[in-house]
């Protein structure tokens, strides 16, 4: 039994031209009413994984005194779906992410309490778009496994996928070419590349699965953002230049990156290069996933950054 408390709760989420009311699913691990430390929010990547790889977070609930909020995005998990809107990309945009974001932090009354935000991924770069928008209450920020650009991304995958065995390479690219990313071929070709440079541990941990899980049952904002696999950005994402923003970010930052990350750290260095307060840290045991595989290391960096005075 967990010595810490946990509450899952509902917000309305007035998601402009969405059609529908929708809502905001959040789960907090500690208590903000108990707890005077500023709680950490953590952004999900994807789009669309959905927070349950996150709730390795917990740790510093536990270790540290860190309250943590997780919330699914809009589109995904148990916040309101819209596959109506596949393709739409007038309707998926940062914009409405903030958007969403910044209804919870108000919601949660954190703005003069103050906050930290984690963003993995995609909530990377969502979170960095964020900060750069110097939004009232953010203290620190720590971006995991985030491209600082998306050109620069499809470079790194393309530089990943020559370590990849020629068969599985050729199988990848053929299948990319053709538009095929449903066939058992792919699907096959495509576990490789997770398996050496998004999540390392096999079998993969129980809530990683389900974050595979999550986009398998709503792929709407993935594949109108990014486009239908990891290797080849075709969405609306795909010429995004996050790190021209990011010297507006005021907020203390840390970067943290894997060795065998599909974000490689060429793929980060400009947001160390553009944010005025960064530290930055490549962990050597892991990939994508650092939280997962590199989990007391991981832990460790956070919890101390978010803890010194």
């Amino acid at each position: 039994m967990s010595a810490y408390p946990t509450s899952e709760n509902e917000i309305p989420f007035a998601a402009p031209n969405a059609g529908k009311p929708c809502k905001t699913w959040y789960k907090i691990v500690g208590s903000l009413s108990e707890s005077t430390t500023p709680p950490l929010i953590a952004l999900h990547g994807g789009p669309g994984s959905g927070h349950d790889y996150l709730e390795a977070l917990a740790d510093l609930t536990e270790g540290r005194g860190i309250p943590v909020v997780l919330y699914d995005q809009v589109g995904c998990g148990r916040s309101t779906h819209l596959r109506e809107k596949a393709g739409d990309e007038a309707f998926w945009t940062f914009d409405l992410f903030i958007r969403q974001l910044d209804e919870l932090v108000d919601h949660l009354d954190l703005r003069l309490r103050g906050f930290h935000v984690l963003g993995q991924s995609w909530g990377g770069m969502l979170a960095s778009a964020y900060a750069a928008r110097r939004p009232r209450g953010l203290r620190r920020l720590v971006l995991s496994g985030a491209p600082a650009s998306m050109p620069l991304y499809k470079q790194a995958c393309k530089q990943r996928l020559l370590e990849l065995p020629e068969d599985v390479r050729e199988t990848i690219q053929e299948c990319d070419r053709k538009g095929d990313h449903e066939s058992a071929e792919f699907k096959s070709a495509a576990a490789v590349f997770i398996k050496k440079f998004v999540c390392r541990i096999d079998p993969p941990p129980e809530p990683i699965q389900r974050t595979f899980r999550n986009i398998r049952d709503d792929s709407t904002a993935y594949t109108t953002m990014q486009g239908h696999s990891e290797f080849d950005t075709v969405g609306s994402l795909k010429d995004w230049e996050g790190w021209k923003d990011a010297h507006n970010i005021q907020a203390e930052t840390l970067l943290v990156n894997g060795r065998y990350d599909e974000v490689m750290d060429f793929v980060v260095e400009p947001f160390f290069r553009t944010i005025n307060k960064v530290k930055w840290v490549t962990l050597e045991n892991s990939s994508h996933t650092s939280l997962w595989e590199d989990r007391e290391r991981f832990m460790q960096l956070v919890g101390d950054f978010l803890s010194y005075e």
